[in-house]
């Protein structure tokens, strides 16, 4: 995951109540096993499991949300 810090990412992960979950996300930081990143969706942070995300595809450049 660290390969994605600083770009915008497509993520599925399970939540904290194990529900399946589809986010577009900047990674911010990677950590302790932990991805923080700045949901788009949400406009707010989150912190994801690295265990818990099911897949990711980055975001080519002309798909960018500003």
């Amino acid at each position: 995951m660290e390969r994605y810090i600083g770009q915008i990412i497509d993520v599925i992960y399970l939540d904290v109540d194990n529900k399946t979950k589809q986010r577009r996300i900047e990674v911010l930081a990677v950590e302790n096993g932990v991805v923080k990143a700045f949901c788009h969706q949400r406009q707010a942070l989150r912190v994801i499991w690295i265990e818990n995300i099911l897949a990711v595809k980055r975001v080519s450049v002309s798909s960018r949300v500003s």
